[in-house]
């Protein structure tokens, strides 16, 4: 086969994977030992998220067009490529807890939910919590006043039910 049929293959594979990711997030791994890119991987898995080394001609040729383009600008060095299909932010969390042990580790930058974002902007998203843990943080504050006033108005319906309260009144 043709060194040029091969890079296109190379080139549809990604266009593939990049058709139903939510993001794509380009990190440096450059200095992480054998042991280290496996424990990352297998994390970066349990994530759902995938996480690929490509030469950046292709994936420039690859995100063409797609809403990916703005990764083309963070092209530049060794890049992996982290794609996230269900959470968005998956795979910057999951990378951003191995930061502590993996120093090497260095976000370039990304696009998520079709927004292009810098390595340090990537860094910022990272911390941010999950939707589910959100969304429970958010009801567990509304809940909280409610539960204060159902206490409130319960302890004054004990108080005016208690046989004392009736000798008062008659």
């Amino acid at each position: 086969m043709p060194k040029i049929e091969e890079k296109q293959v190379v080139v549809n594979d990604i266009k593939q994977k990049l058709e139903g990711a939510k993001s794509a997030i380009l990190i440096s791994a450059r200095g992480l030992s054998v042991e280290q890119d496996t424990v990352l991987r297998r994390k970066l898995r349990q994530a759902n998220v995938e996480y690929h080394v490509y030469k950046n001609t292709m994936l420039e040729l690859a995100v063409k067009g797609t809403e990916f383009e703005g990764l083309t600008e963070f092209l530049s060095g060794p890049n992996t490529l982290a794609l996230s299909y269900d959470d968005a932010t998956a795979a910057a969390r999951t990378i951003n807890k191995e930061l502590k042990s993996m120093p090497k580790l260095k976000f370039n930058g990304g696009v998520i939910s079709g927004a292009v974002y810098s390595g340090e902007d990537v860094a910022k998203i990272a911390e941010i919590p999950p939707k589910e843990e959100l969304l429970s943080k958010l009801l567990g504050s509304f809940k909280s006043p409610m539960a204060s006033f159902a206490r409130v108005i319960k302890a004054i319906a004990d108080e005016k039910s208690t046989p004392a309260a009736d000798a008062v009144s008659e």
